[in-house]
């Protein structure tokens, strides 16, 4: 579920700043005219580019490099790119306080190991109005109560899963795999050696979580009903919505 950046989202004082020093984010790509650096006072803005017009999380240490931000004087190597990150890091907390006291529709998150651009929950009612017809991105109801047990018991095989169930799921599990939210991670030690299947890290970016611990435990999920209630989670600065509702 790749998103595209909504153009209108992204200040245009802070792409105008960034534009000529930084390149494309993907990996490999390195930062344009690294002898004319960004001053220290440009970074958060650049910062607030690049994470505005990456369509994937990007760690403290890969913003630095994109930016330019360099190393605490005296510093150098390691001790220096550490020293980058940490400063980042700085950044993306004024930047988040920033746009708490100005009432901002979003913040920066920790996502997946990295940081990425998030809608408020409580914009996402409003975004998945507005997206309502991108019904191709959506799971059935099967497939969601596939992944929950997945991510819950992971690695889990699809016997078992079948069981927890109680119908088959090869056709649920096969959409799952399509959608790179969940991966074969290996075999089980038992008679057959059947597949074990775990979440992804594209599952932790779409649901907005640092690491799987971040799941709620089963104590806090809420009682199940014929018809649950979606939550608007965290939303990527795109508008596509990102995890469900505590």
């Amino acid at each position: 579920m790749r998103s595209t950046r909504s153009q209108a989202s992204q200040p245009a004082s802070a792409a105008l700043e960034a534009e000529s020093a930084v390149a494309h984010t993907e990996a490999g790509d390195r930062p344009a005219g690294r002898e004319s650096a960004l001053k220290p006072e440009q970074w958060a803005g650049a910062v607030e580019a690049v994470l505005l017009s990456a369509d994937k999380p990007l760690s403290a240490a890969r913003l630095a490099e994109v930016v330019g931000v360099s190393g605490a004087p005296g510093t150098a190597g390691e001790a220096s790119a550490n020293s980058a990150a940490r400063t980042v890091r700085q950044i993306i907390e004024a930047l988040n306080a920033q746009y708490e006291q100005t009432g901002r529709s979003f913040r920066i998150e920790a996502v997946a190991g990295g940081y990425r651009v998030m809608m408020l929950p409580q914009y996402g009612p409003v975004i998945a109005a507005f997206q309502g017809a991108r019904q191709s991105q959506k799971l059935s109801r099967a497939g969601l109560e596939t992944l929950a047990i997945i991510a819950y018991r992971q690695p889990i095989t699809r016997a078992d899963i079948e069981t927890i169930r109680g119908v088959s799921c090869g056709e649920v599990l096969r959409t799952l795999l399509e959608a790179h939210l969940v991966t074969i991670t290996g075999r089980a030690e038992e008679l057959g050696r059947p597949m074990l299947y775990g979440t992804t890290r594209h599952f932790l970016e779409v649901f907005g979580l640092s690491s799987i611990k971040d799941l709620p435990s089963i104590a806090e999920l809420p009682a199940p009903v014929d018809v649950p209630p979606q939550r608007s989670g965290a939303v990527a600065a795109s508008g596509e919505v990102r995890a469900p509702e505590a």
